[in-house]
């Protein structure tokens, strides 16, 4: 007799050509993943073979009751590593019925202005860095944390090893590797100055891809914390006081960057990105006024200044680019919250577009 587990691990190649597209995405929050899935004849090799689908938008806050049709648009394919085989992740948008991108839909906008031509030539790369922190399931506490009470200061717990120091290493390793499997660009991890919170990083990836990515690493590690018992927050602050906050670092090149006499076009996109400095803090995160406050890593909220190798600076430049005469730089201001379509595509606008 099969048991669960045995179920659960079918190898279905043998026995049909249908697999299982697991379609994602993004609910009324703006932070929120959903999914469901559906059958459909494989193998698949790009987005475009699959069919649209639609869910009750007024389930998840993006549709009115009596008008609560909503439409997924497949837009990326990523291979599935818990079903495994021929299955795949399906990262969509959402649309009307007539056609429009729905409020919550970001990626619409995004991928108008990654299409540009003034953008496209300049084959924008991405480098995400995602923070977050693990949580103990029903008391919100971080985990390892006492219920209740504090672990010693920080310190000891920035890329440590050992059970007093590093706690959840093996949801980390799972979904490190899970990304892996699907292809993601995932390019590495590390443990984070809080104790409980990690830190995984997609890219370089060329324009909307790195969002693509990210988005699906996360719902990765959202079914990864489920099968743990372990709750994933997002949130840019999750403990007051003299604790790390957690960030989405975003590091941005361009062609023109990457090349020699870059560091000059470097500067100059950073003085753009100085002008639209309260707008694009608008739309780096929700609660981001809680991280950023001057201390613990950052710049202040309404403060722009960068600098080499300042990690207290609004935007950072290695020491490589400055000696090298080119490279990229590093945007320190994205919460971990921040919708990463809206961060890229906001800083390839305001530095290719105005």
């Amino acid at each position: 007799m099969a048991n669960l587990t045995d179920l659960v691990n079918l190898n279905l190649s043998d026995c049909t050509d249908k697999i299982i597209a697991e379609y994602i995405w993004i609910g009324g929050s703006g932070i929120d993943l959903r999914s469901k899935a559906r059958t459909v004849k494989g193998p698949i090799t790009d987005a475009s073979q699959l069919p649209k689908w639609n869910y009750d938008g007024s389930s998840t806050g993006q549709a009115p009751g009596q008008d609560s049709e909503v439409i997924l648009y497949p837009q990326a394919i990523f291979k599935d590593p818990f079903r495994r085989g021929d299955n795949i992740l399906v990262m969509c948008d959402c649309y009307t019925p007539q056609g429009e991108a729905i409020p919550t839909n970001k990626r619409s906008k995004a991928a108008k202005i990654f299409s540009h031509p003034d953008v496209a030539a300049e084959v924008p790369w991405y480098g995400i860095e995602q923070e977050y922190t693990l949580l103990q399931k029903d008391v919100n506490w971080p985990l390892g944390w006492p219920v209740g009470g504090y672990p010693g200061p920080q310190g000891p717990y920035y890329c440590s090893a050992g059970a007093d120091k590093a706690f959840g290493r093996d949801i980390v390793d799972a979904h490190y590797k899970a990304c892996l499997y699907a292809g993601i660009n995932i390019s590495g991890i590390n443990g984070e100055v809080m104790p409980g919170q990690w830190e995984f990083q997609v890219g370089p990836s060329v324009g909307i891809s790195a969002a693509d990515e990210i988005w699906v690493a996360r719902y990765i590690l959202e079914r990864i914390t489920e099968v743990a018992g372990v709750v994933l927050s997002l949130d840019p602050k999750p403990i007051m006081g003299d604790w790390n906050g957690a960030g989405a670092h975003t590091n941005f090149s361009t062609k023109s960057m990457r090349e020699a006499g870059g560091y000059e076009v470097i500067k100059k996109a950073i003085e753009k990105l100085g002008k639209r400095h309260a707008e694009h803090i608008a739309a780096y995160g929700e609660g981001n006024e809680r991280r950023l406050t001057g201390h613990h890593e950052t710049a202040d909220i309404n403060t722009f200044k960068w600098g080499v190798a300042n990690r207290g600076a609004s935007i950072r430049v290695g020491r490589d680019t400055e000696k090298e005469g080119k490279g990229y730089f590093e945007d320190r201001r994205p919460a971990s919250n921040m919708d990463p379509y809206v961060v890229t595509s906001m800083i390839a606008e305001t530095t290719l577009l105005l």
